[in-house]
């Protein structure tokens, strides 16, 4: 199937048949509701319209698709939530309840688009191998605190206090970074 970018500005045509069948106008092919939902995820933009009436369906199709999804153990929708959606049809808010909930998703989706970056950020080839060696080193003092020390004063309290006060300015930082994404 082709992406949104290749496929233009123009939406990809579906039809939906008297028979239930939904056949790609652009690929001159059958598909089925799971093709749809599967096209939905990549981001290919696509309309279904009825082949006898020529209205548009798209609406009525992807309400389809999430009733499927959420019928076959997939739940995502809690009843509360659609309980609550229920009652806002016919409700003077519920002209309303579109926008709001479009930019509510939007709202989370780039909330989810930071977080997976400031992951990759902070989960570098770099951090993995500054983790490493500040693990050893508290290994390192773990093994020194219950190793009996010999008597030439190998024990080294001063690096070891400055390790642990590098350690905790790093996790300072790291939970500054996750208190900044929440906010």
């Amino acid at each position: 199937m082709a992406s949104k970018e290749e496929a233009g500005a123009d939406p990809i045509v579906i039809k939906k048949y008297a028979n239930r069948r939904l056949y790609d106008t652009q690929s001159s092919s059958y598909i089925t509701l799971d093709d749809l939902a599967r096209m939905t995820r990549e981001g290919v933009d696509f309309q279904v319209l009825d082949a006898k009436s020529g209205n548009d369906i798209t609406h009525a199709i992807l309400t389809q698709i999430i009733m499927e999804e959420e019928a076959n153990g997939e739940q995502m929708l809690p009843v509360s939530f659609l309980r609550q959606l229920i009652s806002m049809y016919g409700n003077s808010m519920q002209a309303l309840m579109p926008h709001y909930l479009e930019a509510s998703m939007e709202s989370f989706r780039a909330n989810q688009a930071k977080m997976q970056d400031a992951f990759k950020t902070s989960m570098s080839p770099e951090a993995f191998t500054k983790m490493a060696e500040n693990n050893m080193a508290m290994f390192q003092a773990a093994a020194e605190a219950f190793i009996p020390k010999t008597g030439n004063g190998s024990s080294k309290p001063a690096k070891e206090a400055d390790e642990l006060s590098e350690l905790k300015q790093q996790m300072e930082a790291m939970q500054d970074k996750l208190d900044k994404l929440g906010s």
